[in-house]
């Protein structure tokens, strides 16, 4: 019946003029060639779009066709000779229908499906897509524009597979699209390399694929993970992705280097392609996405000039560094770390000048949450004097104990160093140092500070006063700790000797409480919260409690420990050094 229907609507169109066909003739038509795919009359609907006297009925109608066909392949999966007739009857559609109108009929296709059945529509579709802009005879640019976004976007919702075995399976068969993506862009990427004079409708063609280039660099490629690189390219579909994609930019004239190099400079500098306002703000992810790509995983990396220095790179990369770690995503977040441990890799030790910190990357990168192994490496790639003030500037902003301890040691070991060599480091001994010790040998709320959230940042200040007093002699004085010990037991020693007793009067009355409480609590088997070194405990049992009580007690006996021992040191040196002062006179 359908067959018929199709058939009469067919006969009666064949004796009108194209311009003739009316509204209805389009809706009936659409609707008898879905009835013959439903009621699976495929084989005669191909027989009919074969038949060349309906040529001209096929140019005008069949793009409706086009979406009924594609969903009688998708649910045809398991039957060869339906899916083989679909083929042909998609394949002939695309030959026969006018172009444009063919055009917006696939790209709204693609739009339509959510989850794994966008990759299965891309990939079914893309030849047929690609087969029809080649037919547009004018305004390819925007139809290839229309079309890499509208595939651009789909596929940016897709999950990227992150471990080996994710990207093996492509469950979403997003590595799949990437590939066949890349086949899709081929033949325009080949008309503007080989155009033989730059028309604009040339390189408005070029500032498409451009922009699809840097859309992909930052979907799906700034948060992508990659193989090994010792990994065979077959064997890591996204690195072949990359590899391609940095290709297009250097087959079109523009050279990586100078896009990432000229990235945060004038907007004159991307003169050759114009962004929107939210566009420009994306490009930023996408230039670190391609610093990434060549510095770390050395993806055309023989591009850069070989007199360009490291301390140079460094600079220059320190803003896309930046950009990943202000990301919260650990794929994205792990790409600056080590794209930063790349490029400080690459300088001596004690070599980046101090005049680099200037630049404000160069300050906030270290802030940022990541392993004191990084923050190390950066650390013994500086300078003295960058050290020095990489060191005040963490210390008046980091508000981590932990870092901030950790930061205390390292200067105990730059006043080490300065004491082994024979000519001691202004930065690390006298005044400079002076400076850096009241940062240090001071509590942030006096007596009222937490000295358990403190605690490892008193611990390490107690450990490098021990050290300087140890070290430095009163009459030779090199890090003129002695002349300062009046500041230091002012705002240090004795406020501390005042939060230890407050801390444990106040520690001591709550196991008391806690303890002629908990047999109460127990019977009830009621919980307790409980407030820690400044983070609230809800729900805490009445033994964990006093656990937790009992382990800050010792925490402060520990700090107490070197406190006392500190202060005997400082009365034994002062004592000596009196005595020989009078055995002199």
């Amino acid at each position: 019946m359908a067959v018929e229907e199709l058939q009469s609507v067919i006969k009666r169109c064949q004796i009108l003029e194209e311009q003739d066909f009316k509204e209805e003739d389009f809706g009936l038509f659409q609707l008898a060639g879905q009835r013959c795919l439903e009621e699976g009359h495929i084989s005669q609907l191909l027989e009919i779009i074969q038949n060349e006297e309906n040529k001209v009925i096929f140019k005008t109608m069949g793009w409706n066709l086009v979406g009924p066909v594609v969903r009688c392949l998708l649910c045809n999966d398991k039957d060869d000779d339906k899916r083989k007739d679909c083929y042909q009857m998609l394949d002939l559609l695309v030959k026969l229908c006018n172009p444009k109108e063919l055009l917006l009929g696939l790209l709204e296709l693609i739009e339509e499906p959510s989850g794994k059945q966008i990759s299965q529509i891309i990939l079914l579709l893309l030849p047929s897509l690609q087969t029809v802009i080649q037919k547009l005879p004018n305004n390819k640019a925007y139809s290839v524009g229309l079309a890499l976004s509208t595939l651009w976007s789909q596929l940016s919702v897709l999950p990227v597979p992150y471990a080996k075995e994710q990207i093996q399976a492509d469950e979403y068969g997003l590595c799949q699209c990437c590939k066949a993506l890349i086949e899709f862009t081929k033949p325009f990427m080949g008309e503007v390399i080989n155009a033989e004079e730059n028309s604009t409708e040339n390189e408005k063609l070029k500032d498409e694929l451009l922009k699809f280039c840097f859309k992909s660099l930052k979907c799906p490629l700034l948060t992508a993970q990659f193989l090994e690189q010792s990994e065979k390219v077959e064997n890591d579909p996204l690195r072949y992705f990359a590899a391609e994609i940095i290709g297009f930019l250097s087959a079109v004239g523009h050279s990586f280097p100078k896009m990432i190099f000229n990235h945060g400079r004038k907007k004159k500098t991307w003169n050759y392609l114009e962004f929107e306002e939210e566009e420009d703000k994306q490009l930023a992810d996408s230039m670190a996405s391609l610093a990434y790509l060549v510095f770390v995983q050395g993806i055309d990396i023989d591009q850069l000039p070989m007199v360009l220095s490291p301390s140079y790179l460094l600079q220059f990369n320190m803003g896309h560094i930046d950009v990943f770690l202000q990301r919260t995503e650990e794929s994205v977040f792990s790409k600056g770390l080590e794209l930063l441990e790349n490029g400080l890799l690459r300088i001596e030790d004690n070599s980046l000048l101090y005049q680099y910190l200037e630049i404000k990357s160069f300050l906030t990168v270290p802030q940022r949450k990541k392993g004191l192994a990084m923050l190390q490496l950066y650390i013994n790639k500086l300078d003295s004097q960058g050290k020095y003030t990489l060191f005040r500037c963490l210390l008046n902003t980091s508000n981590h104990s932990g870092v901030e301890a950790f930061i205390i040691q390292n200067i105990k070991n730059q006043i080490d160093i300065s004491f082994k060599k024979a000519h001691a480091n202004k930065w690390f001994t006298g005044p400079h140092l002076i400076s850096l010790l009241d940062l240090v040998l001071s509590l942030p709320e006096g007596a009222e500070t937490d000295l358990l959230q403190h605690s490892d940042r008193i611990m390490a200040s107690l450990n490098l006063l021990r050290y300087l007093v140890i070290k430095d002699n009163e009459n030779d004085n090199q890090t003129g700790v002695w002349t300062e010990l009046g500041k230091i037991e002012n705002n240090f020693l004795k406020p501390l000797h005042m939060g230890l007793n407050m801390s444990k009067a106040h520690y001591e009355a709550e196991i008391k409480n806690s303890q002629e409480n908990s047999q109460e609590r127990q019977k009830s088997k009621e919980l307790c919260s409980l407030t820690v070194g400044g983070e609230e405990m809800p729900n805490v049992p009445p033994e964990m409690q006093l656990q937790v009580l009992h382990s800050a007690l010792f925490t402060f006996d520990l700090i107490e420990s070197v406190l006392a021992r500190v202060e005997e040191l400082i009365e034994i040196k002062t004592k000596s050094t009196s005595e020989e002062n009078a055995g002199i006179k």
